[in-house]
């Protein structure tokens, strides 16, 4: 009997933790999509970032931790984008910008 009412408890618990966690995975899936859409990544390349995206922690905010390469890299797109840099010299700003920005 212990049993029993051991296993439906634990089929209750995951059947009500399981909608939590299908959003968090979306809501995570929805972010990295967003942020290979902005860096316009393509084949390969988006699919790597995709994928090590994907394989982090669900809790961690990103745009709260700019000191991580991808907080790096999202500050300096903007500023790139602000200045409106194209072609060679963005592909140096960026260069500059991401070896200067505080680790």
């Amino acid at each position: 009997m212990k049993k029993l009412i051991t296993l439906v408890s634990f089929g209750i618990a995951l059947a009500v933790s399981a909608p939590a966690f299908a959003g968090a995975q979306q809501n995570k899936m929805k972010t990295c999509n967003a942020e290979a859409k902005q860096q316009a990544l393509k084949g390969a390349e988006r699919k790597a970032f995709m994928k090590e995206c994907l394989k982090k922690d669900a809790g961690l905010d990103t745009s709260a931790a700019p000191s991580s390469q991808q907080g790096k890299m999202k500050t300096c797109n903007a500023d790139a984008k602000t200045k409106a840099l194209k072609g060679q010299e963005r592909k140096d700003f960026m260069k500059s910008c991401l070896s200067n920005a505080p680790a």
